[in-house]
């Protein structure tokens, strides 16, 4: 409103405007005037509250653990939960952000309370019906709250049950680590381009940020390729293999297909990237001799050549995504993933073959020349992105 005033008498003293016509022009933005939302330091005191209360309750409750009995052990698991939902729709009304903490603080204690449940009663153990159960209630949170924390605890907690079910089931078989993998790739790519320009800013932010991770912890599952410890491992059963791949490609499709052809495409990229790079390795038998005539044999995987060329690959198609959905995020971090991926190339396959100092040499040159291009490479996509969104808006 400063700047508007400031404006209004300038146009007044030029003779544009007349008093009436300012006069109207100033009800007209008073009207409109909002509010506005939490500044950076609010949302951050916001977050690292919910964060320190949660540790304190669980501080609490571990301390005086083994002095209750069952019944204080469940009213105290309870009322922990029922305490921070009632607290933070108390403050709904006045205080949205601290609402919205308080009940995140209450649905992730409702993770804590389900497990301790279980072991106060010593219900049967499978432990991914917890996390479902969890997951439930996130789900239940963000149907009635529609809090942007309520919906990032559920698509967060919905893939680690599918994870830890499949997990569960495939516990020590050959090729367990690969599927998991292959798991993390899919869903995690889903939720980077799922959610590219949402107005929910911290969805769009966090899992963003867990899906980058999850890539490239994905990405390094699959390098592993088909290792077994020992002859008397197996393999992952059909039944595991058949509904991890359900999820893995029915969820994500089904969803994405709402959104066209464009949402189908980086889907369809990284499952032909999850299906082939567990393959790219070569892979050979050791055996090894225990003593007292004892022997055992493993198989040892190493990615290939064409695993780095595969990666570094993918790491390319995510940055020309992001320049055609008009990413910024996306384009940054496929340049920071085709960066690793040559780094890691350097260091798998150059850097033990010439010597300590000629390495460093080089992992310097590396440094310095492939920074350098990949910055300049960097500020030319933005500038063209940049002046295509010109481009856009003076033609509307």
């Amino acid at each position: 409103m400063a700047d508007l005033e400031t404006l209004l008498n300038r146009w007044q003293t030029a003779g544009i405007l007349n008093a009436e016509a300012a006069a109207r022009i100033r009800a007209f933005e008073t009207k409109q005037d909002k509010p506005s939302g939490l500044r950076w330091q609010g949302m951050t005191a916001l977050i690292l509250g919910a964060i320190l209360l949660a540790c304190g309750v669980v501080l609490f409750v571990s301390a005086h653990w083994d002095q209750m009995g069952p019944a204080p052990r469940y009213l105290l698991v309870i009322a922990m939960v029922a305490l921070f939902h009632l607290a933070g729709g108390y403050a709904r009304a006045s205080y949205r952000g601290l609402s919205t903490a308080l009940h995140a603080v209450g649905t992730i204690a409702t993770g804590a309370a389900i497990a301790l449940v279980g072991q106060i009663f010593n219900i049967q153990e499978h432990w991914p019906a917890a996390i479902l159960m969890w997951a439930i209630a996130a789900l239940a949170g963000w149907i009635l709250l529609r809090d942007e924390a309520q919906q990032i605890l559920t698509l967060l907690l919905f893939p680690a049950w599918m994870v830890a079910e499949f997990s569960f089931y495939a516990d020590g078989d050959i090729g367990e680590v690969t599927h998991i993998g292959r798991f993390l790739a899919v869903w995690a790519v889903f939720y980077l381009t799922a959610f590219l320009g949402s107005r929910r800013k911290a969805v769009q932010g966090v899992l963003f940020a867990v899906s980058a991770v999850a890539l490239a912890v994905g990405t390094g599952m699959m390098l592993t390729g088909w290792r077994s410890w020992s002859a008397e491992q197996g393999s992952v059963s059909f039944g595991a293999r058949f509904w991890l791949w359900a999820a893995i490609i029915v969820i994500p499709a089904g969803i994405a297909a709402f959104k066209g052809h464009k949402g189908l495409i980086p889907l369809a990229a990284v499952l032909a990237y999850a299906v082939a790079l567990p393959w790219c390795s070569r892979t050979w038998v050791e055996a090894w001799d225990y003593g007292n005539g004892n022997t055992g044999s493993f198989t040892q995987t190493a990615p290939n050549l064409l695993a780095h060329a595969l990666v570094a690959g993918f790491a390319v198609f995510l940055c020309w995504w992001g320049v055609r959905q008009a990413s910024r995020a996306l384009v940054n971090f496929g340049i920071v993933g085709f960066a690793i991926a040559v780094a890691w190339f350097y260091f798998s396959n150059i850097y033990d073959k010439v010597g300590r100092s000629l390495g460093l040499i080089g992992l310097g040159i590396l440094f310095l020349a492939g920074g350098w291009a990949l910055e300049k490479t960097r500020r030319r996509i933005l500038a063209a992105m940049g002046q295509a969104e010109e481009t856009a808006k003076e033609a509307k």
